[in-house]
């Protein structure tokens, strides 16, 4: 492609090194729209023939398909997708293949390549985070009156329903959502026409490729255009918050299916043995997905770091971008399936839960309300309560055991109601504030979740 300007050929070693054919080749689709697209662009530019165009776009389409169905043949002397797919075309149909590339460099064409695939990644993991809330949600309405302790600390603090624990993930995945949401924003840009870096003098009616390829609108920099790669940086800042929500769910999920926990069992189909323990089911999809994590956090950095030191325009560091963004999104993807196919079999031991919320100590916090409620100031009824934790735990007695006579010598306020307040459904009921884990609060979010995910609501009514 440049041998014009060469002398010498490349050693094997330089084309092994520079190739990024082994990866980039998953980009051809993209790459076949958008010349499908620049030949029109083309024709209306009077480089092109409307024959010729059609001529073009049917021997794209045919290597489309060869590249589909694995019968396409690579080459690494041809570096990269544009130039295996350039060549095969002008082998097919001569001329008029080699007048595809007027008025645009592989360095406009790989950007808006990346563009189309990133735009069409993010509409794939937008529905498979929705799968996993599904999951979710639907685990939650399948157990609507399971209990358990809400921790601080990793030590039981107040109690909640799973319901309510479940749906805090459901809303850290909502705002995943909506991040890649808002980065698709500023994807939807077309960066065709640029050119190398400065555009062409053959005029392309940039708009008229863009509405074709389904973008918004067009960069107005071509400098800038070639060699943006924010919304890379971007999308695999919001995978790897993606999987900072995945990596604290499967902590939870780890916790909960050990013996010491037994609040949740999963399925033979998602969980391993050991080779040497008979005895061993090990929940490797958390596992695994928890250390996956890493990947999407290096991903991220290693993008920073290529684009932190680079001068205008296009430089051949960028090719490194690919390789990290393909992973994020193969890595981000395969984790959100395993988790809302693992969670929908899951079983939940609502007996274990509920002997761990059982603990009175979970309801300090209310005794410290029922105080203020009878005119005690908090930070007083705070002190008592801390007073009255001691004093249970020296005479090993429960909440539930003490007399009031016991109860009075903390705090005149105590009267005999003070014992309502240490059952659990009273204590949930109680909790009425939006956002709080009260069962009629809880439920309303499943019906809204529900709604909003396109559920079916008779499980949640």
């Amino acid at each position: 492609m440049w041998k014009g300007r060469f002398q010498e050929e490349t050693t094997d070693l330089m084309k092994r090194f520079g190739e990024s054919i082994s990866f980039d080749w998953r980009l051809y689709r993209h790459d076949i729209r958008a010349s499908i697209a620049h030949a029109h662009g083309l024709v209306r530019a009077g480089v092109l023939t409307e024959s010729e165009a059609a001529e073009i776009a049917e021997g794209l389409r045919e290597i489309e398909a060869e590249i589909s169905a694995g019968t396409f043949e690579f080459s690494v002397d041809l570096e990269d997708i544009h130039m295996n797919i350039e060549k095969a075309l002008t082998n097919r149909i001569g001329p008029a293949g080699a007048k595809l590339h007027t008025a645009r460099s592989r360095n406009d064409q790989v950007a808006v390549d990346m563009r189309l695939y990133c735009l069409e990644a993010v509409d794939t993991l937008s529905e498979k985070i929705q799968g996993l809330q599904r999951s979710l949600v639907d685990l939650g309405r399948r157990h609507p009156e399971a209990i358990l302790p809400g921790y601080t600390h990793l030590q039981r603090g107040q109690p909640v329903l799973l319901a309510h624990h479940l749906l805090a993930y459901v809303e850290m995945l909502d705002r995943d959502c909506g991040r890649l949401r808002d980065a698709r924003v500023r994807i939807d840009c077309m960066p065709l026409g640029s050119g190398a870096l400065a555009g062409s003098t053959i005029a392309i009616d940039r708009a008229l490729v863009a509405e074709e390829l389904g973008f918004s609108r067009v960069s107005h920099n071509s400098m800038d255009a070639v060699s943006d790669r924010d919304f890379m940086a971007e999308l695999l800042f919001a995978l790897a918050l993606l999987g900072t929500h995945l990596s604290r769910l499967s902590e939870d999920v780890i916790l909960w299916v050990s013996a010491e926990f037994d609040f949740l069992s999963l399925s033979d189909a998602h969980t391993t043995g050991s080779s040497l323990m008979p005895q061993k089911k090990n929940p490797d999809a958390a596992e695994l997905t928890r250390g996956k994590t890493g990947r999407l956090y290096g991903n991220l950095m290693a993008l920073l770091t290529t684009l932190k030191g680079l001068p205008m325009t296009y430089n051949r560091d960028l090719q490194e971008d690919k390789e990290r963004l393909f992973d994020s999104f193969d890595t981000a993807e395969i984790c959100l399936d395993i988790y809302a196919e693992m969670m929908a079999q899951a079983s939940v031991n609502e007996a274990s839960m509920r002997e761990a919320a059982a603990d009175p100590f979970l309801l300090a916090t209310d005794l410290a309300d029922y105080l203020v409620q009878r005119g005690v100031p908090f930070r007083q009824a705070h002190d008592v309560i801390g007073k009255l934790t001691a004093y249970s735990l020296s005479e090993k007695k429960s909440f539930n055991d003490m007399t009031l006579e016991e109860y009075q010598r903390f705090s005149d306020a105590f009267e005999a109601s003070v014992f309502q307040t240490l059952d659990l459904q009273t204590a949930l009921a109680a909790r009425q504030a939006i956002g709080a884990p009260s069962p009629l609060r809880v439920n309303e979010e499943l019906n809204r979740w529900s709604t909003q995910l396109g559920m079916d609501q008779a499980k949640s009514s």
